[in-house]
């Protein structure tokens, strides 16, 4: 059973570094505010709840597993947030650069 925990893990973080990289490069090459805001968002929250996914089969116990959703889950709060108050910044200007 170790084996299958460590193949997802592998799988899990593996995916999770590809999205959180695809997002950085979305971040790098899109053109304007509110697309480089989109990949950043989606990729970011799905590449970090795929690492914490794979991180769960080594949580020392219930308390830490408990921990690491709970931070992914406030950081897909707080993206939300800060991305909804930048969007609406950019609205309000005019500027998308």
């Amino acid at each position: 059973m170790r084996v299958a925990s460590d193949i997802l893990t592998v799988a899990a973080v593996g995916a999770g570094a590809f999205f959180l990289l695809a997002g950085t490069v979305g971040l790098l090459r899109f053109p304007d505010t509110l697309t480089r805001l989109h990949a950043l968002t989606k990729a970011d929250n799905l590449g970090l709840g795929l690492v914490v996914l794979g991180l769960l089969p080594y949580a020392q116990g219930p308390s830490v597993a408990l921990k690491l959703i709970a931070v992914w889950l406030l950081v897909m709060l707080s993206s939300a947030v800060v991305s909804q108050l930048i969007a609406e910044v950019v609205r309000r200007e005019g500027s998308q650069v």
